[in-house]
């Protein structure tokens, strides 16, 4: 395999809401094609919720939706999923390993929680760690990055739960809401993951804390 991603040529039937990966209060599944006529696409031409982005420039549409969710169902370029509540099976956002390099080992982490009902109660931070989790342990990742408006305080605060370093900043970078405003970079590294969170192996470790 090259060092960049590539496209293989299958489109996965659509699955039943099996968890891909599951936490306390969360759980991560493929998204589906239904996740279009949901309230998915709602998020991105929501003014609040993409205060920290660079989304709500132009409306976003159910067949842009669909569209995107089509085009990650055949790739290995990256790793995109819905985030569900665990209680009652709820979309509540979306979360990605994008642009992964199987040569160099990176991937950028990119999270929307776009239920506003669902901020502040720790989902999107339980989400980030089971898909950082999977990234280094079953992806074999060694570094996941991501970039952010320096005003985003919600994704500041999964980076540093994290451990993520900031590693610089891309001065004025973006243009939202009439102001410029910086991009702060974050990096981790997986020695610094996996020291962090007290474990060789985060899966086996959970596996066993469960049946303690």
């Amino acid at each position: 395999m090259s060092g960049d991603c590539t496209r293989m040529n299958l489109r996965g039937k659509v699955m039943s809401d099996v968890p891909f990966l599951s936490g306390e209060k969360v759980y991560l599944r493929r998204l589906r094609e239904s996740d279009a006529q949901g309230p998915y696409p709602s998020w991105f031409n929501d003014e609040e919720v993409c205060r920290g982005n660079s989304h709500h420039v132009f409306p976003y549409s159910q067949e842009q939706a669909l569209a995107y969710i089509r085009e990650n169902q055949g790739t290995d370029c990256r790793l995109v999923l819905a985030i569900a509540r665990k209680e009652d099976g709820a979309h509540i956002g979306n979360i990605a390993l994008d642009n992964i390099n199987y040569f160099n080992r990176t991937a950028a982490l990119t999270i929307i929680v776009g239920d506003k009902a669902a901020w502040g109660k720790g989902y999107g931070r339980e989400a980030a760690l089971l898909i950082c989790e999977h990234g280094f342990v079953t992806l074999n990742l060694h570094r996941i990055f991501s970039g952010t408006f320096e005003d985003n305080a919600g994704f500041r605060r999964i980076a540093q739960y994290l451990g993520m370093v900031e590693e610089g900043r891309r001065r004025q970078e973006a243009f939202k809401l009439g102001r410029y405003v910086d991009i702060v970079e974050y990096g981790l590294l997986r020695d610094e993951f996996l020291q962090r969170f007290h474990r060789a192996n985060p899966a086996e470790a959970r596996r066993a804390e469960e049946g303690s």
